[in-house]
This record gives structure tokens, C-alpha cells and sequence, in this order.
């Protein structure tokens, strides 16, 4: 393959070029397109691009912060892939497909900056590491569940387990479900819910209202919350998504109510709402055995996905005093809590 031009692109450039190739690359995710990266990163991102003829045919968006000892690339709060975007394979053979793929990832692993700590979620459709490892990057498997097809709601809830399926009944007789929870008090319940379990939010209100009004402004984003009789709210969930597909972001659930079964409730109610608007429901996953055995149970696929990382720091004081700063700042900006 001819070399490529590299080139980066950052705010003010014009960046509908890139969004487009969000569309048509099969990594390309809600995550990477550039009014995301606006709103999770402001000031802190930029994406590099290969072009051929003067087109993109490859690129990754990169958030970074500067910290004493070097940059930083990081994933931002509350997003839960970015990585390599290809495109699609041309369907010639195997062997061909697999020999491109990988002399454009040649080229696009050259490219990325020489960042003093590199960790990156990739997206499920990223199967070939194999150029990263071999510029010395190292790759930790993760998972998420899918439900993979959104046409024929009846399969798809047969799908739940028994035991979801009755908390839907149960819910039923509880709670009503309703919708447009506004910002301030979709967040403030959930600090409410997660205070009473003796956890705090790892994010500001503004970093979520950015992502809300984002995603509402382009019909994005949207709430639901599960209220009873005596106006108590049992959970909530903020759901973001696209056409290729919808990410269940954040939930909400009172620990008081939790039995009600509302939590479940809301997910049904959500799956139909995606249906017709979307291709598929990503549950996000989660490497905790308890919600990992939960997502299971709505009949999603597991899907595998690499966290690819990479740490250039030679002296081992300045190693453990950037790895402490690293730790720090990841507990503000919450970047390494994702995925």
C-alpha cells in the first residue's frame, strides 16, 4: 500500500468530512463523532486521519491531557469506545481484506503521537491488534452485550430470562414510566441514589448536561424514570444513540425501591422506543460479575473488545511519580473508569 497522507484535525476545522466517515466506517460509533468529542472533551481533542487521493480512509479521534512527565491519551468520561475507524472491506477475499486492513493500520499506528501513556477502548468491529502489538502496545479484553437486531420485538423479549420478564409484570403494578426527566433532576437523583450507598459521582453536572444538551439538540439522547403513586422515583435511565446503534449510558436506581422491578421495566420501554430508530441496543457492559450476569440475562450477546495501552515512561521514579499524577487526575476527570 502507497504511503498516506496524515493529517489532524481540530476544532475549528471543518470536521463533517470526518462524521461522514463515522457513518460508513463498521467501528464507527455515536463516540466518535465530533459534537461527542465537543462535549466530553472540550479543548482536549483532536483526530488523526490517513487520506488517500486526497479522502479519509482511516482515522482516531485521541483525547489528551497534558500532566508534569508528558501527554496523557485517555478515554473521556462517559464514552465508552473510540479507536481505530476503518473502512469497510471491500469483499474481495479474505487474505486481501486482511493484508489491506493491516498495512493501513501499519500506517496509522506510525502515525499516532508518541504519548507518555497511551489507553484506549476499541470497538467491538476492531479485531486486528496485531500492528499495535508489534509497536510495543499491550491489549487487556473487555465485554459488552448487544442485542444485535431490533426488528421483531416479540423474539427480543422472548429473549429475557423468566425472572426479567416477571419484574415487568411486577413493575407494571407499581410504577408508571414516563419520559424527559430534565438534566438537574436526572442528576440529582442519581448522586441522591449512589450517596445513599455510600458512593459519589465521579463527574460534574456541567460534564453531564454538556452530554445532554448535545444529545438533545440532535435527537440523541433522551430519559426515562419509573415514578410510584406516592411520587417516589424508583430508577432512571439516560439512553444515547444513532442510527447504527443505542448505548444504555447511565442508570439511575434507588436502592430503596430496587425489588420493584422498575429498572427492568424501563429497559423494556426503552428497546421498544429504539426499535425502528436504531439497529442495535448496547448494553455497555461491565466486567462486574453481578451486572455482567444481569446484562446476560436480557438476552444480549457478549462481545469482546480491546483496551489497547501503551507506557513509554523509562525512569522508574519519574514512572511512579507520573503514574501517581496519572491516578489523580484520572479520579477528577474520571478517564480511567470507562468501559
Amino acid at each position: 500500500m502507497a504511503e498516506l497522507e496524515r493529517q489532524i484535525l481540530r476544532p475549528p476545522d471543518s470536521l463533517e468530512e470526518w462524521d461522514a466517515f463515522v457513518d460508513l466506517s463498521p467501528q464507527g460509533s455515536i463516540f466518535c463523532r465530533s459534537w461527542w468529542l465537543d462535549a466530553v472533551a472540550p479543548g482536549r481533542h483532536e483526530i488523526l486521519v490517513l487520506r488517500k487521493n486526497g479522502k479519509i480512509t482511516a482515522g482516531m479521534p485521541m483525547v489528551h491531557v497534558r500532566l508534569r512527565g508528558g501527554d496523557v491519551c485517555h478515554m473521556p468520561i462517559l464514552t465508552q469506545t473510540l479507536g481505530a475507524l476503518l473502512p469497510p472491506p471491500k469483499g474481495r477475499n479474505y487474505t486481501d481484506d486482511i493484508s489491506d486492513e493491516t498495512n493501513l493500520l501499519r500506517q496509522l499506528v506510525a502515525a499516532v503521537p508518541r504519548f507518555s501513556f497511551f489507553v484506549m477502548s476499541f470497538h467491538y468491529n476492531f479485531t486486528n491488534w496485531l500492528p499495535f502489538y508489534w509497536d510495543g502496545y499491550e491489549q487487556t479484553t473487555r465485554y459488552t452485550y448487544v442485542i444485535d437486531d431490533l426488528t421483531d420485538l416479540e423474539k427480543v423479549f422472548g429473549a429475557f430470562v423468566y425472572a426479567k420478564r416477571m419484574d415487568i409484570k411486577k413493575a407494571e403494578r407499581i410504577v408508571e414510566v414516563r419520559e424527559d426527566l430534565a438534566p438537574e433532576a436526572f442528576y440529582g437523583n442519581l448522586r441522591k441514589t449512589l450517596r445513599m450507598r455510600g458512593q459519589e459521582i465521579f463527574y460534574s453536572y456541567d460534564h453531564f448536561e454538556r452530554i445532554h444538551a448535545a444529545c438533545a439538540s440532535r435527537g440523541a439522547g433522551k430519559t426515562w424514570y419509573a415514578v410510584d403513586s406516592a411520587g417516589n422515583m424508583h430508577s432512571g435511565i439516560f439512553l444515547v444513540f444513532d442510527k447504527k446503534s443505542a448505548y444504555y449510558l447511565i442508570s439511575t436506581i434507588d436502592p430503596e425501591h430496587r425489588s420493584s422491578g422498575s429498572h427492568t421495566l424501563l429497559l423494556k420501554h426503552v428497546i421498544e422506543f429504539c426499535a425502528g430508530r436504531t439497529g442495535k441496543f448496547d448494553f455497555e457492559g461491565s466486567m462486574i460479575e453481578g451486572v455482567e450476569n444481569s446484562y446476560r440475562h436480557f438476552g444480549a450477546i457478549r462481545k469482546p473488545y480491546f483496551r489497547i495501552s501503551r507506557d513509554l515512561r523509562v525512569m522508574t521514579r519519574c514512572s511512579r511519580f507520573f503514574r501517581a499524577k496519572v491516578a489523580a487526575v484520572g479520579d477528577r476527570l474520571g478517564f480511567m473508569r470507562c468501559g
